[in-house]
């Protein structure tokens, strides 16, 4: 400590400082958790409590799940969990009954990962890093109620996500009343001959392997033979969004191929209409509803057989108009028909470039399905790259002309769209104009060019599409689409190719059944077994939770990471007593093999907004009656939900569609009362660091980079500077620990409010946050003797000035809380605090208190010991947040400035009511506006009561 700061706390011992806000933080982050301060009563259940506050009107209010990582947070992480904490304080303060709590989404890689190389259980190293992140979080004096407060680890918690997934395995979509029914009733009219088999025998008459073949076609979570990301150096099958854009694994960077594996699945697109529809209901911003149409793709067209000997490759296409148009086929290189189809030689006439210089077929079939498999999906999509593929040496019919057509395979074409084929209009499709070109295909005009360029393809630089054209060369036998437009081409051809089954209008979707398998320990055992014959059986709700076995061996087999013919082996697999067991599943005991894969980390956050409802509740999911006070449907909110969500934008689609998803099946099946687990959705933005690297592109400490003439160096050396993320490997981090160590967790808190909007990025400084630092001292001595530690406040009435002052502030932050407007919320209470500054004086107590109370959701600390101080006993929390009086809060005058000519001449003080008539006059009587007209006539004027009269002159 220096001499000069020594003298200063003699002098003023009761000054604000960092070490009095850690104390202060310290004492009332105490009494919080004594007091169960935050502790939100439910209307009824073991969470009851004060049953005045339970009256109140609920306010829901969520961050996203953080994952709990050893590296602890940075400043960035809490920016929407400070956000929510001032949302909700402005809220108990408003009236409401809030329940905020914050839980941790703890099964994930990374954990897993660790306990390979260390050979610690992952549970370990996860509940040590969500004990770091609680005292963390705690010391920003966020108010959570934490006796809700929960992790999908732990086996009271995914017994229920074991449970959830048994309904969705025990249900199926009927479309007719369009919900999801138990597999007990689909189950009855197989039985009863309501519902034809596949293939018309009587339900008694199918094995108990056919029945279960069966009803795995109807379940929403089913197993199949599924194309995945394999990647064999990690030794598991990967999410898309695990893929980088490369086709690597996001973890490790090993190559990541295609391949079809045994895996779980969710029948997520039997919802598709539902999760469009109700889109509409819910207050998300579009960008976000935009994403989640564009992922799940509903598009209307017609599906067509084009017949291949003895089978049919079946397409999709919205543009069935085109039909005559279709000179050759695609397949994707997975597609099931492909080595049906694939000759022993190549036919006669087989052009050379059609054969990739393989001597046969299936030579070129298998090399080019090799070369697929090791590309990602973007990679295979990317429009600028070279069209490859191969000819399978089949041909099919065009159903409408009649005409054989080559079938090839590329790698365009995916198995994650439509059917995994494509019929080809080269003339109408850049893509395929591209792909024909390089392979020497014929192309055939069917829509007619309106730019002049002609109908022959071969003259074309590219393909010609509209929806605006009449079709041409489209005659064939018994059909002609010649001179109709678009839709009624399309009209016209679906009702032909129906009449001769060979075809039917139909909707097709972008969005896929989810993948829910992983080939790791760290994760939720499925509540599954085998029996002898391989069916599957679900465990009873009375076997659950099925916890997670100790293994020797966290990691699973990994193999060559270019060796894509390889097949996963499961830590869980090498646990043979766990693998095999005897049970009595309600027919006598019989031997039985668990399932070896694990839920994916996504299965704990597709629910946990339940949980945070009914933490402690072991015979129920969640009590209805809770659920329905919480989560309920309601005025403006017809779907039910959690009344705020806040997370990052790069949840988007994946998270949220999944949640999305597992609350319709709960609704369907009676669980609960929302069909929609997140009404309203705000995504904040993200505090970005400036990374400083070297010459060697390697990132140098950011708090060791020194700044001279502009230009920025570390050790001597020059290095570069850019804006990007914040985190430990770039070495930019900064702790909310450090900040709050320097400066208070309150300044902490009100900095990164401060920043900027909070829904757009902005930079970390931590040279600005002394600027909220001192907005707290000067609060402070406002309110606090320096010497004494006593409060200084008088029982005087304000003056007027003040008065408009305050309620103006109180009217203006109010509404900025409630609308997240956060940092212009601070903006208003430090004006506020500079007038009560610059006036001098001890305050009017009637002010002082006010002001406490309009600072207490963004600085409580500061505000639980000032309020304290002016002689209060209760907590600020539930307080009634000030009511700003509109007599104070409009103005007295307001300022109008009078042009002539454009150019400022007057400025009057008039009534912010005054009419446009009377402010007119005014300004022309103004002796600088008679001296500027200077006698000369008036051709207009233009009058914007109260502020703007603009004068022009003859």
């Amino acid at each position: 400590m220096s001499e000069t700061n020594s003298a200063a706390e003699v002098a003023a011992p009761h000054r604000y400082t960092a070490a009095m806000a850690a104390d202060i933080e310290a004492r009332w982050q105490d009494f919080w958790d004594a007091q169960g301060t935050y502790e939100a009563p439910n209307p009824s259940g073991d969470l009851g409590g004060d049953a005045e506050l339970a009256a109140r009107p609920k306010k829901f209010i969520m961050d996203m799940f953080p994952y709990p990582s050893g590296a602890g947070l940075h400043v960035g992480h809490p920016l929407g969990y400070i956000a929510t904490d001032v949302y909700a304080r402005h809220q108990r303060m408003t009236g409401h009954n809030v329940l905020h709590t914050l839980g941790f989404d703890a099964f994930g890689l990374p954990a897993e990962q660790h306990a390979v190389a260390t050979g610690t259980h992952p549970r370990v190293s996860t509940e040590a890093a969500m004990d770091n992140m609680k005292q963390q979080l705690r010391r920003l004096g966020l108010g959570h109620d934490r006796r809700r407060s929960v992790a999908t680890i732990d086996p009271d918690y995914y017994k229920w996500t074991q449970w959830i997934f048994l309904q969705i395995f025990n249900s199926w979509y009927d479309k007719e009343a369009d919900r999801a029914r138990p597999i007990a009733e689909l189950v009855a009219q197989f039985e009863s001959g309501e519902r034809a088999t596949p293939d018309a025998r009587p339900w008694s008459e199918l094995s108990a392997t056919e029945r279960a073949d069966v009803l795995g076609q109807y379940r929403l979570a089913y197993a199949s033979d599924a194309p995945v990301n394999w990647a064999p150096g990690l030794g598991t099958v990967l999410a898309n969004e695990e893929v980088t854009a490369d086709g690597r694994s996001e973890r490790g960077n090993f190559p990541v191929f295609k391949a079809k594996l045994r895996q779980w699945n969710m029948r997520i697109t039997a919802y598709s209409d539902r999760l469009l529809s109700d889109l509409d209901g819910l207050d998300w911003p579009e960008a976000i509803k935009l994403q989640q149409r564009n992922w799940i793709g509903r598009s209307e067209g017609a599906r067509v057989d084009f017949a291949v000997g003895d089978d049919a490759i079946t397409v999709f296409t919205t543009r069935q108009d085109t039909l005559f148009g279709a000179t050759y086929m695609v397949l994707a290189p997975e597609h099931d028909l492909v080595e049906k189809i694939v000759p022993a030689a190549w036919p006669e006439g087989t052009h050379d470039v059609w054969t990739g210089g393989h001597a046969t077929p299936a030579d070129a079939v298998a090399a080019y399905r090799a070369q697929a498999a090791s590309k990602s999906d973007v990679e295979r999509q990317a429009e600028a790259k070279d069209k490859t593929g191969v000819f399978t040496g089949a041909f099919a019919v065009n159903p409408v002309s009649g005409e054989q057509v080559p079938v090839f395979i590329a790698d365009y074409v995916l198995m994650g769209y439509g059917t995994g084929a494509i019929m080809a209009v080269p003339a109408h499709d850049s893509r395929d104009f591209a792909f024909a070109r390089a392979f020497e295909l014929p192309m055939r005009c069917v829509v007619e060019p309106s730019d002049g360029r002609g109908t022959d393809p071969a003259e074309w630089d590219d393909a010609f599409a509209s929806y605006d054209a009449k079709i041409v060369n489209s005659s064939g036998e018994g059909i002609s689409l010649d001179g109709l437009g678009v839709v009624e081409a399309k009209a016209k051809i679906t009702e032909w190719l129906a009449a001769r089954g060979i075809g039917e209008g139909t909707v097709n979707y972008r969005l896929r059944d989810w993948l829910f398998s992983r080939q790791r320990y760290w994760g939720e055992p499925f509540p599954i077994v085998y029996d002898e014959d391989g069916i599957a059986h679900s465990l009873p709700e009375s076997m659950l939770p099925l916890e997670l076995p100790e293994v020797e061996d966290y990691s699973p087999r990994t193999f060559d990471p270019d060796d894509a013919n390889t097949v996963p082996e499961t830590p869980l697999s090498r646990n043979e007593d766990w693998v095999n067991v005897t049970l009595d599943l309600g027919d006598g005991p019989k031997k039985y093999r668990r399932e070896t894969n694990t839920m994916p980390n996504w299965a704990g956050s597709c629910w946990y907004e339940l949980r945070y409802l009914d933490p402690h509740n072991g015979e129920k999911l969640v009590d209805p009656a809770i659920e329905q006070h919480w989560m309920g449907p309601r005025e403006g909110m017809p779907h039910g939900g959690v009344d705020l969500y806040v997370g990052g934008a790069e949840h988007a689609v994946l998270h949220l569609l999944y949640a999305r998803f597992w609350s319709k099946v709960l609704f369907d099946l009676g669980h609960v009362s929302s069909s929609e687990p997140f009404h309203k959705l705000y995504n904040q933005g993200m505090i970005q660091a400036f990374v400083y690297r070297d010459a060697r592109g390697i990132a140098v400490p950011a708090a060791e980079v020194e700044e001279r003439d502009g230009a920025f160096w570390y050790q001597g050396e020059k290095v570069s500077r850019v804006l990007g993320k914040m985190g430990k490997s770039l070495k930019n981090a900064v702790t909310p620990d450090e900040i709050s160590a320097e400066y208070g967790a309150d300044t902490l808190r009100l900095y990164e409010m401060a920043m900027g909007p909070l829904d757009v990025s902005r930079p970390w400084d931590t040279r600005a946050v002394v600027g909220q630092y001192r907005l707290l001292q000067r609060l402070w001595r406002n309110i606090v003797d320096e010497t004494t530690g006593e409060a200084t406040v008088v029982d005087t009435e304000p003056d007027e000035d003040t008065l408009r002052a305050l309620h103006k502030a109180i009217d203006g932050a109010g509404q900025d809380m409630a609308g997240m407007r956060f940092n212009t919320a601070i903006a208003k209470v430090t004006e506020l605090n500079n007038h009560l500054t610059k006036a001098g004086g001890p305050l009017s107590r009637s002010i002082a208190e006010r002001l406490v109370l309009l600072i207490a959701p963004m600085a409580p600390h500061i505000a639980e010991e000032l309020w304290r101080k002016l002689g209060h006993t209760d907590s600020v929390v539930y307080q009634d947040f000030p009511v700003a009086d509109p007599a104070y809060v409009v103005d007295e005058t307001v300022t109008c400035v009078v042009q002539v000519k454009g150019k400022v001449r007057a400025r009057l003080e008039v009534s912010p009511s005054i009419g446009d008539e009377e402010l007119e006059k005014l300004a022309l009587a103004d002796p600088a506006v008679v001296a500027a007209l200077g006698g000369a006539g008036i051709r207009k004027v233009i009058v914007r009561a109260p502020k703007l009269v603009n004068i022009v002159p003859a």
